[in-house]
This record gives structure tokens, sequence and C-alpha cells, in this order.
């Protein structure tokens, strides 16, 4: 029985080793490196308004209100919930993924009819076939919080009568949140909503500042 106690001595300690290593130090090491180095990202690169969270720069959102530009279609609504449904368990929290409607489901067909309808009536001055195909399909994560540029642009001139802002201001807005190609080659240029958004609200004193 000692024998048996023995042989197994080392193995269990082994185990224990590689557990508090593995399982413990390896995790604390990166934690505190990823807090030291890379602290706002290590977050989830949340931004804030007057102290207060207001989304993360890597999550989409959904905006109703025709003062502020609006993102991709989105499979799980982004974080829409009234505070009702929060309360009563309703909503559990923002999900990802997209429904995976093949080319020839009716279902996909219907729903980007009813958002091209609901994009022309939000913009009267632009036409059907001027609609950027990213504002009109929704991403594999059903997160993207960036447009193309192209999608950014189509939504001036709406934007500029609803805000009052002229259209050369929200070009600038939009230029400032628009990040380039990687290294100036790899992917395409994307204009961030939410900062766009956080600008426009700042300009017309809807928020007072942003974190």
């Amino acid at each position: 029985m000692l024998e048996v106690i023995k042989g197994f001595k080392r193995p269990f300690l082994v185990t224990i080793f590689f557990l508090l290593l593995c399982g413990l130090g390896y995790p604390l090491l990166l934690t505190g490196l990823s807090q030291l180095i890379f602290p706002v990202q290590a977050n989830g690169s949340i931004i804030k308004v007057d102290g207060t969270a207001v989304g993360s720069k890597f999550v989409g959102q959904d905006f109703s209100d025709p003062r502020f530009m609006k993102g991709r279609p989105s499979a799980v609504d982004y974080n829409t919930y009234t505070q009702e449904q929060k309360d009563d368990g309703t909503y559990s929290g923002v999900s990802s993924g997209s429904k995976n409607y093949s080319a020839t489901n009716p279902e996909l067909a219907e729903r980007v009819e009813n958002d091209m309808n609901t994009f022309l009536a939000a913009n009267p001055t632009i036409a059907k076939e001027d609609i950027p195909t990213d504002l009109l399909t929704a991403s594999g994560s059903g997160l993207d919080p960036q447009i193309s540029p192209a999608a950014a642009a189509v939504q001036i001139p709406a934007l500029a009568q609803n805000t009052g802002l002229t259209e050369d201001v929200l070009k600038d807005i939009v230029a400032h949140n628009t990040q380039d190609r990687f290294l100036g080659v790899f992917g395409e240029p994307t204009v961030n909503v939410l900062g766009v958004n956080l600008q426009i609200g700042q300009i017309l004193g809807i928020f007072d500042g942003q974190d």
C-alpha cells in the first residue's frame, strides 16, 4: 500500500504544479501584463461619457434617433432592450451570430426589402441603387461597429437635415472616425458608427464629455 502511495506521489505533485502554473499563474501573469500594457483594450475598449459607460469601440449598437448615423443590420438587434425586459430577465445580455440565411431564403429577401424601404424613408434623397451593400447585409458576428465610408457618406444629407449641422462638419466627423487599411494594405477603410454619433451628440449638447 505504501508503495502505491509513493507511486502516486510524483504524478500528483506534478499535476498540482502544472495546475497552479497553467491554471493560476499563467492567467494572472497575462492579465497583469495586459492591464499594465493595454489597459483600455484589456477592459473591453469601453467608451465613457461623463463617467458612464455608453458602449465598446468594438461592439455595434442600434441607433433609432434620426440625428444619429445607422450601423449595419443585425440578427441579434445589438443592445436593444427595455428596462422592463432587463428587470424581468427577458433580456439576458448581448449575444452574437447571424441567421445564416441562404441566398434563396424568402425570409432573407423580405428582411432586406424591409430594411431597404426603411432606409429610403429616412433618406429620401438617396436612390435605391445607391444604397451601399453593408447597410443591407448583416455581418457574421452580428456585432460589427463599423460601416464602410460609402455607407457613412450616403447618410450625411439626412443627418445634416435632422441635426442642423452642415455636411462639411459631418464629413469632418466621419473622417475623424475613419480607420484606414492596416499598414496601408490589409482590410478596408471603416467608419466607427459609435464614434461618429458620440461626436454628433457632443456638438448638439446631448453629451457633455467623453472619456
